[in-house]
């Protein structure tokens, strides 16, 4: 990944993916523009990261990287535009994009709301298109290692009626795969996808954790260091001829 750049989203606390897969690219070499937006984390049960999204680029430049860090509201559509134009004022171009954000919320059917729908469709997933849509419209097709990885959930192997703005957010990046792989082949830029499974971002609970890793093949949950793995993989050369694919890194939980 030397003299390449991403762009990672959803990277504002330090325990979780979207932290990892910085931290492995910037061991790999890469230049990363980090994306964050801590008022979205400060709704949710486990909180917004102490030190801020300023601590994770604090943390990579302190260890050789070349970093960058914007905060933005992804449920804002002139966001992913401006996120491409922060990296580019920074490094000059943009290789790759791990769009790791995630609008989580539990809503049941009875529960549903059009504004929360809306809001879940607008970050997770109309978002996604429109930062794919900048990586293709900018996109410099003479420089090696064009890569897009994307991240669904676990909905298209067990059901989850109370998550639903999520899953239906989610489920639309994985059927959006193929296609945009297929639209972008030709220009030597792979998309792929990633399942992640339960993955140990600090959100459960003890019981819930204990409960997940009994059920879990591989005894475990998954870690954000094993989601790393697999995208910095997908981003590496040696990943040139994988596109269009769903990879799940989570122990064998969606082979139960």
């Amino acid at each position: 990944m030397k003299n390449r750049v991403v762009i990672v989203t959803g990277a504002g606390r330090r325990i979780a993916m979207g932290a990892a897969i910085a931290r492995r690219l910037v061991a790999d070499g890469a230049s990363i523009l980090l994306h964050s937006w801590s008022p979205a984390d400060a709704e949710q049960p486990w909180g917004a990261d102490p030190g801020g999204p300023e601590a994770l680029a604090g943390e990579l430049r302190a260890a050789g990287g070349r970093v960058e860090q914007v905060s933005a509201d992804l449920a804002d559509p002139s966001a992913p535009a401006a996120l491409f134009d922060a990296a580019v004022a920074a490094f000059g171009h943009v290789d790759a994009l791990v769009a790791n954000h995630a609008r989580s919320s539990a809503y049941t059917l009875e529960e549903l709301t059009a504004a929360e729908l809306d809001r879940t469709w607008a970050v997770n997933t109309r978002a996604t298109l429109l930062l794919a849509k900048e990586f293709a419209v900018r996109h410099d097709d003479t420089r090696p290692g064009g890569r897009i990885v994307v991240f669904t959930s676990g909905q298209y192997h067990d059901a989850m009626p109370g998550e639903l703005p999520y899953i239906a957010s989610k489920a639309a990046l994985h059927e959006l795969t193929r296609s945009l792989a297929v639209h972008l082949i030709h220009r030597g830029i792979t998309v792929n996808c990633v399942n992640p499974g339960p993955n140990d971002t600090g959100y459960a609970d003890p019981v819930t954790r204990e409960a997940v890793a009994r059920l879990n093949p591989g005894g475990r949950w998954s870690t954000p260091a094993d989601t790393a793995k697999l995208v910095s993989w997908l981003l590496s050369d040696e990943a040139d001829g994988v596109t269009g694919q769903t990879i799940a890194s989570d122990g064998g939980w969606s082979s139960r």
